[in-house]
Formats: C-alpha cells, structure tokens, sequence
C-alpha cells in the first residue's frame, strides 16, 4: 500500500506488503525491506535500508546529511542500514556517516524512542534500547541490549558496552564497560544486576561479574591496568561475560567512566 501523496523515487527498492503513508519520501536507491511501515510525513533519504519489519514513526528521518559545520567535499554519501524489526517512533533521526565508504548501523530488533539522534558513523547493536530524547553523538558504538535513559546525552566516541544503562538525563563522555550502570556524570554505579537476570545470566555468570567489577572499580590504580592485572591472575574472569568486561579496558580512546564511590565516598557502589 502506497498512499498517492508518498513520494517514492522510481529508483528506490521496494520490498513486499509494505505501507508507505501519506506524505512519505524515499529517497534514490533507497531499500525498503519487507513488510516495512512508514507512518505519514516520515522520511527514507536516498541509499538508507531498512530490513524487514521496519516501523519509521511520523517525522521520523533516516538517512539525513551528518551535522557538520565543515563538510567533508569528498563524501559522496554513504548510507545508514537499519536492522529488521527495528522501530523507530516519532521524531527519530539517524544521520549518514561522514565518509562514503562507512555506514552508520542501528541493528536489529533495536526500539529508538520518539525524538531520539543517533548521529554519523555510530555503530547501534541489536536490541538496544533508545529513550525519548536521547541523544548519541558521532562514531560511539552501543553494545548489545544496552539502554539509554531518556535525555541522556552521550559524547562522540564514547563505548557502552553490552547490556550496560545509562540513567535518564546522564551526561556520558567516557567509556562505560559491559553489564554496568551509569548515571550523572561519568558516574559508574554498580552492574546492571536486573537486567541481566532478565536476560537469564545464571548465578555462576553474575558471580564472575561480581567479583570482576570489584577487581577494577573498587581497586585503587588505574582501571586499565587493574582489569588486565585481574585478568592475567586467573583468579576472576573466569565466564565469558567475566572476560568481555575484562576485556573492554583495553581499547577504546575516551578513557573510562569513575567508580562513584571514588568521588562520593565509600559504600554506595557494591554491585549487589
């Protein structure tokens, strides 16, 4: 079903049992998956693809020009690829990346709350979870099944490793390791304990998470070198989960997210 006012450019991919409302455009070489839905006045630039199932809310624009005051004259484009069954509400804008041979990647079964930006060049896992209002700067890469807050703000860069939350309204200019909770400023809370037994994390696995969080955030050195000190001890890390927290102090180029405790005092921060 395409409505008669939808402008549809004829070089744009168009799958099966699609609804493209009143007042759509999608753009040249546009892919549109199977089973899509685009609510009225929304938006598909041209070169954007949407899996299967995609929803694009009204208002919503996928594909838009990278908000740069100095644009680079050699990007002849690139493209933005959302993932199948990915629904983006109300508002919702997710920008081209800054070079024609990268894409800006939002994965599948994500959920992008009304008004939510996902900027150039970001890297969306799978089941992420955007909320009103949130907003993620250029080049960050959000693991798997991580939340953002509504009104949170996360600066270019920046990692949120999987399954980690970010408090609404938090400000995020550094790393935040797997399966941690983030608020404030920089503000590293304890592990995402709820949502990873949501996940179905057994006992041996939150353990091992336990006493990994520990190791590096309770520590009193550099959590860098503290996370590869407990990881070559043998002594923790001893689950997969364990060594992917591990494991993520060792990239990155933002530093990482505090220990709360370390500016606030002591005995707030147990992840229990």
């Amino acid at each position: 079903m395409i409505h008669p006012t939808a402008i549809v450019h004829p070089e744009a991919q168009l799958g099966a049992d699609l609804e493209i409302g009143a007042y759509c455009m999608v753009g040249a070489n546009a892919k549109i998956g199977d089973g899509c839905r685009l609510q009225p006045h929304s938006i598909v630039h041209h070169g954007a693809q949407l899996g299967e199932q995609v929803l694009v809310d009204s208002f919503a624009v996928v594909g838009g020009e990278a908000q740069m005051r100095v644009p680079d004259s050699t990007n002849l484009g690139g493209y933005v690829i959302v993932g199948a069954r990915t629904v983006l509400r109300e508002g919702v804008t997710i920008h081209r990346p800054t070079k024609s041979s990268t894409v800006t990647e939002v994965g599948p079964d994500c959920f992008l709350m009304a008004h939510s930006h996902v900027a150039h060049d970001c890297k969306i896992g799978a089941f992420v979870t955007l909320a009103n209002n949130a907003m993620i700067a250029g080049h960050c890469v959000i693991g798997d099944h991580a939340f953002v807050g509504g009104g949170a703000g996360v600066h270019q860069f920046v990692r949120l490793g999987e399954s980690s939350m970010i408090a609404g309204n938090a400000a995020i200019s550094y790393d935040v390791p797997p399966f941690a909770i983030a608020a404030d400023r920089n503000d590293i809370c304890g592990l995402n304990l709820v949502g990873l037994r949501r996940r179905g994390f057994n006992s041996e696995m939150l353990t091992d998470l336990k006493r990994c969080f520990r190791a590096v955030f309770l520590a009193s050195g550099n959590v860098r070198s503290d996370a590869a000190t407990a990881l070559a001890s043998g002594l923790v890390g001893n689950t997969a989960q364990g060594r992917q927290f591990l494991e993520f102090f060792a990239g990155g180029k933002r530093g990482f997210a505090h220990a709360r405790s370390r500016r606030r005092g002591a005995g707030d921060l147990a992840p229990e």
